[in-house]
This record gives structure tokens, sequence and C-alpha cells, in this order.
């Protein structure tokens, strides 16, 4: 599918050959100058307001914010996670902040998060609205990035700035950016790298196709085609990478498939320029650099971010190579970084033998639909209590997607799907790289206990889904003005309805206090209770 959505600048009919090649290989951005970034902007701060204004609602410590925000205060004064007291939350609320035990502790995800939450604990205190900052501030980036990602994806500044706009009212993501857990942060680094590898995409082709004018120009034959080494977007993808396994492990998932994505997308490349054997050049040719600037850039990242505990003697698990004395070939390595590995090994048995029940797991294919989310947080309040002025009053922190977005997505990614089989259009599949990359490893471990906010690194691709079916529905420019007006009102309206949804079920992922009546209204179905 090679149709033209939206404002995408169409290839100029008396375009030199040198240009329309150049448009082959990579089509030109949209020509709307400042709003390009002025519309980013705009629904980046509509999702700032939906995520900072009263951050520090709830003021207690809610849900997994009792690991991450404690770990990330640990993290911040000692470089390393320590145990705490038994009654560490209460005392924090109150304000005593001697909590430590004298003792590390064994935590099972990796620093990069909590370097960030602690960062907001350093501007802002060990309080609420301290150890959520760094959440809410990914949150918002994530609606920029992703606005910005699909105006590239799409050639469209209007559908880039519909998929951020979706994302900020969605309320799974308001949810995860307005509490102290992980999941929002790995989205962030996740989107980070897809616009990455999005202008790598277009410089490597446009770099590309200049090099075989050139070649052609000169009369000179094309050979195996270009290695162009210095790819900085790339090398900035990786350290995305990187990042992101460095805040979840789940990140490994993401290098694996968008390194899969870009070789296909080099391979395309190479193909449409005319190049011979287009994926044996690929392996061979652009491979190794690929795999030295995106994997090695990411393996450094991630090692680096442990050197808290590398460069700490009390860290847990720190002094193991000491008690274990190397062997064989083992002794050719560093004591600290055998210690590391056997501390990955821990982690890996924990994840993988997690099996303990909990009210609110949920198996992974019922996230999509919002079979089962997730309550951060919730207080029944009776007359006289935290504002309530009626007989009963509920107030509740709900990671609940905003069913008109995810269920407009089931929809989406079907004609996702259809328009990268049957058409072959790139942009659907990248998008459905990144669900495969965020979701689909989670459907192979049914057994696992696993929770629907783990579907926050999937958002993202989910309003890219939805933006791209609009701009279907819209056409392309060269459609009759009825058939526009027509394609234009129906996505204004699956926009307007979603926004009106986000706004009525806005005060239950926000803790707001409100009639019990008006909470059960809410509730459409009984497992989102």
């Amino acid at each position: 599918m090679t149709r033209t959505i939206v404002d995408a600048p169409a290839v100029p009919r008396a375009a030199s050959p040198v240009r329309a090649f150049r448009y082959r290989l990579s089509r030109p951005m949209p020509r709307d100058g400042l709003w390009g970034w002025l519309g980013p902007v705009i629904v980046a701060a509509v999702a700032a307001v939906l995520r900072l204004v009263d951050l520090g609602r709830p003021h207690s410590i809610i849900f997994d914010e009792t690991y991450y925000a404690k770990d990330a205060f640990a993290q911040l004064t000692f470089g390393y996670a320590r145990k705490f007291v038994d009654d560490a939350d209460e005392m924090i609320i109150e304000g005593d902040l001697d909590v430590f035990a004298d003792e590390p502790s064994f935590v099972v995800h990796p620093p990069v998060g909590k370097f960030l939450i602690g960062q907001g604990i350093r501007l802002l205190g060990m309080e609420p609205t301290g150890w959520r900052l760094a959440t809410a501030l990914a949150g918002v980036v994530t609606v920029f990035l992703i606005a910005r990602a699909g105006r590239r994806l799409f050639r469209s500044t209007l559908l880039g700035c519909t998929a951020g706009l979706l994302l900020a009212v969605d309320g799974m993501a308001i949810a995860t950016s307005r509490t102290a857990i992980l999941d929002g942060l790995l989205a962030m680094f996740v989107v980070a790298a897809f616009a990455c590898l999005l202008v790598d995409r277009d410089h490597s082709r446009t770099a590309l196709a200049t090099w075989v004018h050139s070649r052609r120009s000169a009369g000179m034959p094309l050979g195996d085609g270009p290695v162009i080494g210095w790819r900085p977007w790339r090398l900035a993808a990786g350290v995305m990478l990187g990042l992101a396994c460095g805040t979840k492990w789940s990140g490994l998932y993401v290098v694996a498939v968008f390194g899969l994505m870009s070789v296909v997308w080099e391979i395309s490349a190479r193909r449409a320029a005319g190049l011979p054997s287009p994926a044996l050049n690929t392996l061979l040719r652009d491979g190794p650099v690929a795999f030295v600037t995106t994997i090695g850039s990411a393996l450094v990242v991630y090692v680096g971010s442990w050197w808290g505990w590398i460069f700490s003697d009390n860290s847990w698990g720190r002094g193991w190579a000491a008690t274990n004395p190397a062997t064989g070939l083992s002794t050719l390595i560093p004591d600290w970084l055998r210690s590391l590995w056997h501390y990955h090994d821990e982690i890996w048995r924990f994840h993988t033998n997690l099996t303990t029940e909990h009210t609110y797991e949920s198996s992974a294919w019922t996230w999509l639909f919002l079979g089962r989310p997730v309550s951060f947080d919730y207080q029944s309040l009776e007359q006289g209590e935290a504002g309530c002025d009626v007989a009963k009053c509920s107030q509740e922190v709900l990671a609940l997607g905003n069913p008109v977005l995810w269920w407009g997505a089931c929809a989406a990614l079907v004609v996702c799907l259809l328009a990268w089989f049957l058409h072959r259009d790139w942009r659907p599949g990248a998008i459905l790289a990144g669900i495969a990359a965020t979701w689909v490893p989670w459907l192979f471990y049914p057994e696992r206990t696993t929770f629907a906010f783990y579907a926050a690194a999937i958002v993202p691709f989910l309003t890219l889904a939805v933006a791209y079916t609009l701009g279907l529905i819209i056409g392309p420019p060269a459609d009759s003005p009825r058939r526009k007006a027509v394609g234009i009102a129906v996505a204004g309206a699956f926009v307007l309805v979603a926004v009106v949804v986000a706004a009525w079920f806005y005060p239950i992922h926000v803790d707001e206090v409100m009639p019990y009546d008006e909470w059960r209204k809410r509730m459409w179905f009984s497992s989102w209770i």
C-alpha cells in the first residue's frame, strides 16, 4: 500500500530522475514548518496537565511503589538497594526517613528506572510528588516522541499528533505515569528507540540514493553497494535500547524485534536501489557495523547502568566471586563481572519461577480488550471523610485503558495486518513490530504471574495503529471533496468520542473522591472491580 495519506507531500510530476529515485527510497517530510514541532508540543502539554496536576495524590505509598520508590531512595543514598525496617512505608509518609536496615537487598529489576525515580526524590524530597515526578515526566516525553515519530512514519503532522493526543488521554498511560513504577519509563525508552530508528531509516536511505546516483552519473558499476558506517541515529537507538533493558528485562524482546526490523528495512532499501543480492549484502556489509552500533552500544549502556552496584562493597551478591574462586577459563573474567553474572542468574531464576497468585493478575491475551485492569489504590470513604459529602464515596487509581482507543485498536491491528501482508506497506509493519516486541512475548508465559499494566509499553503502538487506520479513512489528498469530508467526519468523531470517554474515566485514574454510585457507573464489567 503506497497511498499518500492526509498532508504527506506527493512526488512532483516533473521531478528529476534523481528526486524521483530519492522519493522512491524515502518520501520527503511534510512542509508544515513550525507546526511540525508546535503540534507535538501542544499534545505533550495536554499530557503534562493530566499527569502533573495533583501528582502527590494519594499521599501514600501505593501498589508497587513500596518497592520502586524505596529502592530508588536507597539507590540514591547508597548507590545500591538496601533492606528497610518493617514499618518503613508508614515512617516515610510521616516524614521519618531513618528507615534503612544495615543489609543489602536483592532486587529483581536493573537500576535505570530507579535511578530516574531517585532524581525526582533528589529534587523534591522523599514524598509522593518526588518519587512520582520521573514517571510523570516520562509520560509527557513519550507523548511528544510518539507524535513526532507518527509524523515521520505517516509523513503527516495531523496523524502524528492524533496518535500523541490519544496517548495523552489514555487511562493506562495516565495511571502508570502518575505512579512510581517502571513500565512508563520502559515505554519512554522503547518509543525513543523506535523514533531514532525511523530517523535512521530516512537518513540512510537518502545517503544510499545519493551514492547510487553518483555512481550511475559517473558511469561506474554499483557493485555490492556502500557501507554507511556512521549512523548516529542507529547508535542513539542502541543507547535507548540499553536504557530500556536497564529498566526492565522485557526490553530484551524489543532489542531482538527492532534489530530484525532494521535488517528488513536495510534489505528493502538495497533491493529498491537495484543492488545485487540485497539480503546477503546486508548481512555481510551492513550486519557487522549494525551489530556493533546497536547491540554493542546497548550492552555497554546496560552494564554501565550497574555502576553503583559494581563500585560498592556491600551490595547484594557483590562478593560472590570472592567466595567462589574461578577455575579454568573463568579466571580470565574479572571478579566483579562474575559476581554480576551470578546476580543475573538469580534474577532469571526469580522471574522464571514467579507463579504467585495475585488478585489482579491477568494473562496477556486479555490485555488488549481490557479484561482485568489493575487497581493501584482504592479507598472507600464515609460522609465527612476526605471531602466526601454523600453517604458513601470512593477514590481509586485504576490502570484502565481508554475503551474507545483499546477496542478500536483491536480492529486497527487487523487493518495493519492486512495492509502489511497484502500491500507490503512498511508503515503498519513497523507498528506491528512494536506490538510484537511489547506484547507477543508475554503470550508465551501463561503460567507466570503477569499484570495488565505491563501493557503500558504497548499503548504507544496502539495509538499509531489507530492513527494509521484513521488516515486510511480520511484518504489521500486526491480523493473527491465529498469523500474526504466523510472521512474527516468519521475520523474526527472517533477522536472526539475517545477524548470525551477519557474525560469521564479520568477521576478513577487520579484518585479523585467521587460518590460511590458515580464510581460504580464506571465499572462496566465485574472484572474491572
